[in-house]
C-alpha cells in the first residue's frame, strides 16, 4: 500500500457554525460539506453528531465534529500547548506579517514570526483552543533545496542519537544559529 495523500484530519469543535465562520474569517477556508446524523456509521451508536469540512488548500480538508451529547472536549493535561498544532502554509513573509497584522486587530493572541531557519510561523489559538501555525518558507527555492538536502543527510542518525539518548542531537544546530538571521 502506498498512501496518495490525507484525505482530510478531524477534530472536535463545540459550536460547528461558529468554527465555520471563524475559519472563514481568520483562515480564509471555505465551508465545503457538512454531514449529520443521529448514528455513527461505522459503530452504529445513537449518536448525534455534525461533521464539518473545510478547505485548507490544495486539496486539503480540515473537519471538525460537534458531539452535544459528550462532555466537552479537554485537552491533554501532559502535553504542552505548542505540541499538538495544525501547520499551513503560504507563499510570503509580506502575507505572514499581513495576516499578523490583521489578527491582532481583530484580537488574537498571536505568538511570532518565529524563525525555524527553514521558515518563519506565527501562531494563534482556534475557539476551542487548537494551536495553529501559519508558516511561510524563506529564502530561495535553491537556498530551502539545499537546506533540506543537509537536513535530509543527517535525519536517521539524529533519530538514532535521540533514541539512545533522549537530548537533541547536534547534527543541525545550524537551523536556529544566527547565519540565518531574518530573512
Amino acid at each position: 500500500m502506498k498512501i496518495n495523500k490525507i484525505h482530510h484530519v478531524a477534530y472536535r469543535c463545540s459550536d460547528a457554525k461558529k468554527t465555520v465562520l471563524w475559519y472563514k474569517e481568520h483562515f480564509n477556508m471555505d465551508f465545503v460539506l457538512a454531514i449529520a446524523e443521529n448514528e455513527v456509521p461505522s459503530t452504529k451508536q445513537p449518536d448525534p453528531y455534525m461533521h464539518i469540512f473545510l478547505d485548507a488548500g490544495a486539496g486539503n480538508i480540515l473537519a471538525f465534529f460537534e458531539i452535544p451529547t459528550f462532555p466537552k472536549a479537554i485537552k491533554d493535561p501532559n502535553t504542552p500547548d505548542w505540541v499538538q498544532h495544525i501547520a499551513f502554509e503560504i507563499s510570503s513573509m509580506e502575507e505572514l506579517n499581513e495576516t499578523k497584522e490583521k489578527w491582532v486587530k481583530a484580537g488574537l493572541d498571536v505568538v511570532g514570526p518565529t524563525n525555524h531557519g527553514l521558515f518563519k510561523s506565527i501562531y494563534v489559538f482556534d475557539p476551542d483552543g487548537h494551536r495553529l501555525e501559519l508558516s511561510v518558507n524563506v529564502g530561495s527555492k535553491e537556498e530551502i533545496a539545499s537546506q533540506m538536502k543537509k537536513m535530509d543527510e543527517v535525519k536517521w542518525a539524529m533519530l538514532e542519537e535521540w533514541s539512545i539518548t533522549k537530548r537533541a542531537p547536534e547534527h543541525a544546530k545550524w537551523l536556529h544559529a544566527e547565519e540565518f538571521g531574518d530573512k
